[in-house]
């Protein structure tokens, strides 16, 4: 990580003025925006669109891994560094690095967070989990992962306990758990994302948002004495990114999942939790989203509520295309507060110059 990180401080070395220039409309939707591709062999139009500055970064799957891809990613970023809209920081390159059956990457974490939350010492165990994660990550030139999960299960064989994402069914361990693995992780250089907030421990074993709109009927009461308590522990852990949920809580806000709702994502995360990083979505081809339009039409909606960056993980590259050309359009016309999208592109510029470090 560190000699990557030396790299791209000599080609910013080089680009002083490209570093520093105002950037176009679409350029700067591009930096919200987190591009995907389905198989081995990345299509010939990321690479293309990277160079046009078009690209945020990319999220790889476990299809996407083999031993070509470290040379890929460096091939990447150099290519984003040759382009005139490059801000001085590289691409974020992401995955979902969790442990146990939840791995895209070789080597660690091996223990799943269930696992963790039930060994002699938790947050020895987290910790090393975050060593562990880090580490498979330098392995492949990325440098930010989608975990930790921060969920509190509620009953033994639900949604996050059946695939052991959940540290604990109690919240003080759970955020225990978290901020170690966070600290850890982030220590060696690499950007942590805590998920899913408020909270899907309560999900049922058939309730996954990946694939249908869930609604959980918690009171507010329950969430913040429950689910929000580990999200106190990674906001003091110093967490770069927290990714919402997009499951409904109506108790709180009846209209929109969490990942839509400006009353979750301003009022409860910023405003009362004091989260004051990156937030990044959840898959926005998501099922749970059926009801707000298409994926663009989710992405406007999302960014307008708070949203910082657009997870476009349906594996298409024209996918990820789309959304930014919408995010422009939406900002030309109005419907997007530039002013509000400007304060987000400052946020990611600021998490993006950690991996300069």
């Amino acid at each position: 990580m560190k000699s990557f990180a030396a790299l791209l401080l000599a080609l910013y070395s080089l680009q002083p003025v490209q570093a520093s220039r105002a950037i176009s409309l679409t350029a700067q939707a591009g930096l919200h925006v987190i591009y995907s591709y389905s198989g081995s062999t990345p299509p010939a139009e990321l690479t293309t669109l990277i160079k046009q500055g078009l690209v945020g970064g990319v999220i790889l799957f476990g299809g996407n891994v083999n031993s070509n891809l470290p040379g890929t990613i460096n091939s990447w970023q150099k290519a984003y560094a040759s382009s005139p809209a490059y801000i001085g920081s590289p691409l974020l390159i992401m995955t979902d690095q969790e442990g146990g059956k939840v791995r895209r990457l070789p080597g660690g974490p091996i223990s799943s967070e269930k696992v963790i939350g039930e060994s002699s010492n938790p947050e020895q165990s987290a910790s090393q989990a975050g060593s562990d994660a880090a580490a498979a990550l330098g392995a492949y030139n990325m440098n930010t992962n989608l975990a930790p999960v921060l969920d509190v299960f509620r009953t033994p064989g639900d949604f996050e306990d059946q695939y052991q994402r959940s540290y604990s069914d109690n919240a003080t361990l759970a955020g225990i758990c978290g901020a170690a693995f966070t600290t850890a992780q982030q220590g060696a250089g690499y950007i942590a994302t805590a998920k899913h907030f408020p909270g899907l421990g309560s999900a049922s074993s058939t309730e996954n948002t990946d694939e249908v709109p869930v609604t959980l009927n918690l009171t507010i009461g329950e969430i913040r004495a429950v689910d929000e308590i580990p999200y106190y522990n990674a906001i003091a852990a110093g967490i770069d990114m927290i990714m919402p949920s997009w499951a409904l809580y109506p108790d709180f806000d009846s209209q929109y999942p969490s990942g839509l709702s400006e009353k979750w994502l301003k009022q409860e995360l910023r405003g009362r939790l004091g989260f004051q990083g990156v937030t990044i979505s959840d898959a926005i081809e998501a099922g749970a989203l059926t009801a707000f339009g298409s994926d663009s039409q989710r992405a406007v909606l999302a960014s307008g509520a708070g949203m910082d960056i657009i997870l476009a993980a349906a594996q298409n590259v024209t996918q990820g295309k789309t959304i930014v050309n919408a995010l422009a359009n939406a900002l030309n016309s109005g419907a997007l507060d530039t002013v509000e999208f400007s304060a987000a592109t400052q946020r990611i510029i600021q998490l993006r110059k950690k991996l300069l470090a």
